[in-house]
């Protein structure tokens, strides 16, 4: 009789539970679909109807649909078995709170498209939150995906599609925003800007009017103690015949040491164009380590140059944008 009455109270909630498997739901959510763009839409609306947006620790509140079952554990880790990838360990942990920031509905959409057997790719970069104002720092701030349609890649955000937060900044009102899935590149990169600029899926370079304020700060600048650096713009003005010089200073540049460079940047992308350089610091005597102020130095001997990026313990963290002019200046420093 136990056993029975066991089997019927868990009766109503296995949907639930299949619902927190990111394998069973991806086959849940794609039963109907029949080609690609079909199972990307179904994934996508069901994650931006169903996953709210994390405000703040101990500041849930939701407007709409999502479930907040699970909000009073929503910052504890009970994971105690073999690790598994981290986009399944995200996918799932969302998945049993309904409730997650920007990382969260990125990691999701990707594990479910795997299991849906569609290529995805999760995108890290600068979303900008308004045009109207200046950001006190530029660089990687978001996350969003993009996804390939028929031998097609295409940008989406889930996060952005699935609602916004309230005025008072307290509350998540789901509201459905289509223009943030399946947008076309032209329009997702005036508020969208990756970190590896591949992705912004144009054949030319858009500079963000953030540059004029700031070099890009790439995903690896947070890791370090990188406390300024200069030039503070990100755009130069430069000519063939010219050196451009850079500076970092840091804080703890013995304790940066041990910080292990980013394993997962793809290998290609060093190669990926001419108009690319990766700047390394100069070396320094050993006594004058102890000043914690890295140079570098690029001299302009060639036309196309258009980005140089500046690296720091075979990290790349900074990004800036230069214009190489054509002409008879040349030697200025």
């Amino acid at each position: 009789m136990k056993r029975v009455l066991l089997i019927y109270l868990l009766f109503p909630l296995m949907p639930l539970l299949a619902q927190e498997d990111p394998a069973a739901l991806a086959k849940e959510i794609t039963a109907g679909s029949t080609t690609e763009q079909e199972k990307v839409t179904a994934i996508f609306k069901w994650i931006t109807s169903n996953i709210a947006y994390r405000i703040s620790p101990g500041k849930i509140k939701v407007i709409g649909k999502a479930s907040s079952r699970y909000v009073k554990e929503l910052y504890t880790d009970d994971d105690t078995g073999a690790l598994k990838p981290l986009n399944i360990r995200i996918a799932e942990t969302t998945l049993q709170k309904r409730v997650a920031a920007c990382e969260g509905y990125a990691r999701l959409f990707t594990t479910l498209c795997d299991f849906a057997g569609i290529r995805s790719e999760i995108i890290v970069g600068y979303a900008r939150s308004s045009s109207n104002k200046p950001v006190p720092k530029f660089g990687v701030n978001h996350y969003w995906n993009a996804v390939m349609i028929d031998g097609n890649w295409k940008l989406l955000d889930a996060t952005w599609s699935s609602g916004y937060i309230s005025h008072r900044g307290d509350e998540f009102i789901r509201e459905y925003d289509p223009a943030y899935f399946l947008t076309s590149p032209g329009d997702f990169i005036k508020d969208h800007y990756p970190d590896d600029i591949r992705w912004t899926l144009l054949p030319y370079s858009m500079v963000p009017k953030e540059f004029h304020y700031s070099p890009f700060q790439q995903k690896s600048f947070v890791k370090y103690s990188i406390k300024s650096f200069f030039p503070a713009s990100g755009i130069i003005e430069a000519a063939i015949g010219d050196t451009i010089h850079f500076e970092l200073a840091t804080t703890n540049a013995e304790r940066d040491k041990v910080i292990a460079p980013d394993a997962l940047v793809d290998s290609s992308f060093f190669s990926h164009s001419e108009a690319w350089v990766f700047l390394q610091p100069v070396k320094k005597m050993p006594e004058a380590a102890l000043q914690q102020r890295h140079t570098y130095s690029f001299p302009v001997t060639r036309a196309g140059v258009e980005w140089l990026y500046l690296m720091y313990n075979d990290d790349m963290v900074l990004r800036y944008k230069v214009n190489v002019k054509e002409g008879n200046e040349t030697g200025r420093k």
